[in-house]
């Protein structure tokens, strides 16, 4: 098995080393400074292929700022950004000594241990380091209350210093966590009180709490840390270059906070504050990817301001116009429909950039409704803030006997679709661009009448903003209903229903799955796995379609993201390509987890393929709460993933909202195709690719 050889090496590279058993070449070394680096022309940027430190950013930058950034600094001095990734986050300082890459742009802790080892940049920004504790425990108020108390941290970690300190000073008694434990994961066992106590940057620290409310800082200790970028410390002219373009950039990311002020205001900070919902019309995280229609908007306002984003969630969709007013954001951008009852809350909204209409949902196994009069003794279910609330009281005013009940504030109306759906609420209402996306996910729902026609929606800014809203409208005026508009606007409202399962007739001809079994089993068995389990996931996700494109990007016979075909150096569309990288990429989400036992390890790699690592491990913190066996798929986490479409879990998650019954699908789905597969065909293919 190649998984002795270096972990941050390319599995591409090794995958054509190790099939073609010659003596290929590896990346690289190169442990010179600038000038070296002129000659090769180039400036390589380590990047961790997945990092389980990340989750959705919900008060922060996008989780790719500081990768765009390094690739900015590349540009400005007239080299070209090459990125080497690694396996995961504890990788980079070793590939970066050892002349596999040229600097580390993930914001590393800058420690007196770290110094002697590295050259750092100048601060991206500061941290504090907090001792964590559960809340109500309030037996903390400084160093000295830690004699006899329990810390958990990673001796990997850049608190691993503070902790010793902390035991030698004050007696506290240090546990070495697994490495395998990142700080928010650590940070979620002392809220559920599975260990006493751990370290957190504030950072980190204020990102967990906004889905983590069960924690307390008990105190900060010892001083402000520098968080910088890392090169070689004989690469002093590189050091220079970089502290140079920082310093001309005024990049220092700067904590969240409350402030008001118009678009003069957010120049001088360099930043837009978007308040939005994590609904999967809106903003969400998918394969490590954050997407969405109003989030895609939003970045491509905030580029043509010359801003940095900020995405900001509050805990529940009833609070958006709230923070708005309290100066916790700059404007909402979340499919709000303009009322009256919106306006009196001191915000003012800019002109329509989306029309919808608004659609009655029924369950698909009842009668069809064809007309109004058929709402007689029905219960319509909405939140009374929304605009749903104000359509129904319309018609019982025009005289229609149908009842209204008020559904929970914090339900986003995914939920409440959801909860026709299983037969808790009667009907309810939708906007159809939210109707269409959960229409191409589920069957269970049928659109019904539509209630009201072109209803319109529009960002939202404090009153009296007039260079905001104005260069708002002026933004929607330049780009609706134009080519970027109408493609961003299709990605997710527009997106094919899926087509029908059929290898059957293909079996029956050919004796053959796919054009492409040969591939299969050629990548597949230089991992260890079975060729027709990859063939099942490759009908899975493009029918065998070398051109296939999703709404979120994924492209090729093996639907990667464009961010891991990059960083297996493939054209996705190509077909060898496609199944090389997507063969690594699920060998890579296998080994994530080590501490699943052997027959259930490879459905939990499946379903973090599909919804990505972060979801799947917020599911198993679930399980672990609600007393369901985290380390099982069969039975319980597929069990449990789905209801992370529910706000009341997805608000306490890493990742945020999971749209989770697919990634149970799609594993379902996988296992009985291979099923059928392993009965069908042999285990080698009849054509053999050879070496």
């Amino acid at each position: 098995m190649i998984r002795h050889l270096h972990p941050y090496l390319s599995w591409t590279v090794l995958l054509v080393c190790a099939l073609t058993q010659s003596a290929c070449e590896l990346p690289y070394v190169e442990q010179g400074d600038l000038a070296e680096l002129r000659e090769r022309g180039s400036v390589r940027i380590l990047v961790p292929r997945y990092s389980r430190r990340h989750g959705l950013p919900r008060s922060s930058h996008p989780l790719d700022f500081q990768r765009q950034l390094a690739e900015q600094f590349v540009k400005t001095i007239d080299l070209e950004p090459r990125f080497v990734w690694v396996s995961q986050h504890d990788d980079l300082v070793p590939a970066l000594l050892e002349g596999r890459g040229d600097l580390i742009a993930a914001g590393l802790t800058v420690t007196d241990e770290a110094k002697t080892t590295l050259g750092f940049s100048a601060p991206i920004h500061h941290v504090r380091e907090l001792i964590v504790t559960r809340l109500g425990d309030t037996s903390l108020t400084e160093p000295a209350d830690l004699a006899g108390r329990e810390l958990w941290v990673r001796p990997s970690s850049a608190h691993w210093e503070t902790a010793q300190q902390l035991k030698r000073d004050h007696g506290v008694r240090v546990v070495a966590a697994s490495e395998r434990l990142d700080t928010p994961e650590l940070l979620y066992r002392v809220a559920e009180g599975e260990i006493d106590l751990t370290i957190a940057d504030d950072f980190t620290f204020t990102e967990a709490l906004s889905y983590m409310p069960d924690l307390h800082p008990a105190f900060v200790v010892g001083s402000e840390r520098p968080v910088a970028w890392a090169m070689r410390p004989a690469a002093v002219d590189l050091l220079m270059a970089v502290d140079s373009f920082l310093a001309a950039e005024d990049v220092e990311l700067r904590r969240p906070e409350r402030y008001l002020g118009d678009l003069p205001v957010m120049r001088e900070r360099g930043t837009l504050r978007v308040i939005t919902a994590n609904s999967a019309a809106t903003y969400f995280i998918w394969r490590g990817e954050l997407l969405g229609f109003e989030y895609d908007l939003a970045r491509r306002f905030a580029e043509q301001l010359d801003l940095d984003l900020q995405i900001v969630v509050p805990p529940s969709q009833a609070d958006l116009l709230s923070w708005l007013v309290q100066g916790y954001g700059d404007v909402v951008a979340a499919s709000l429909t303009p009322t009256d009852e919106r306006r009196r809350m001191g915000v003012e909204f800019s002109r329509p950039y989306h029309r919808v209409v608004e659609t009655l949902v029924t369950r698909s196994s009842d009668d069809p409704i064809d007309g109004v009069e058929q709402l007689a003794d029905r219960t319509i279910v909405v939140r009374r803030r929304s605009s749903y609330w104000d359509t129904v009281t319309e018609l019982q005013a025009r005289g229609v006997d149908v009842r209204l009940q008020p559904a929970p504030e914090d339900l986003a109306t995914e939920e409440v679709i959801a909860r026709v759906a299983s037969g808790d609420y009667d009907l309810t209402i939708a906007d159809s661009h939210i109707l269409e996306v959960e229409l191409a996910w589920r069957s269970d729902i049928v659109p019904g009448l539509t209630l009201r026609d072109s209803v319109v929606h529009g960002w939202a800014v404090r009153e009296g903003e007039t260079e905001l809203l104005n260069a708002i409208n002026a933004f929607i005026r330049r780009e609706y209903r134009g080519l970027w508009f109408n493609l961003t606007h299709d990605k997710y409202f527009d997106a094919p229903q899926r087509m029908q399962e059929q290898v059957t007739e293909r079996l029956a001809v050919t004796g053959a799955v796919s054009p492409f079994d040969s591939l299969f089993h050629h990548y597949a068995s230089a991992v260890g796995f079975d060729w027709r389990l990859v063939a099942a996931q490759a009908y899975q996700e493009s029918r065998f379609n070398p051109e296939a494109r999703s709404f979120a990007g994924a492209v090729g016979l093996m639907q990667t993201m464009p961010l891991t075909a990059e960083a297996y150096g493939v054209d996705p569309f190509d077909p060898e390509g496609a199944i090389m990288a997507g063969v690594s990429y699920l060998r890579h989400q296998w080994e994530l987890f080590d501490d699943v036992e052997s027959d259930e390890r490879l459905w939990f790699a499946l379903a973090s393929y599909n919804a990505g690592y972060g979801h799947v491990q917020d599911a198993r913190r679930l399980a672990r709460r609600m007393g369901w066996d985290p380390n099982r798929w069969t039975g319980e986490l597929e069990s449990v993933m789905p209801l992370l479409t529910r706000a009341e879990y997805h608000e306490r998650a890493q990742h945020g909202y999971c749209r989770c019954q697919e990634p149970v699908d799609y594993v379902r789905r996988i296992r009985e195709q291979y099923s059928a597969y392993t009965t069908l065909l042999p285990e080698t293919p009849a054509t053999e690719l050879g070496p």
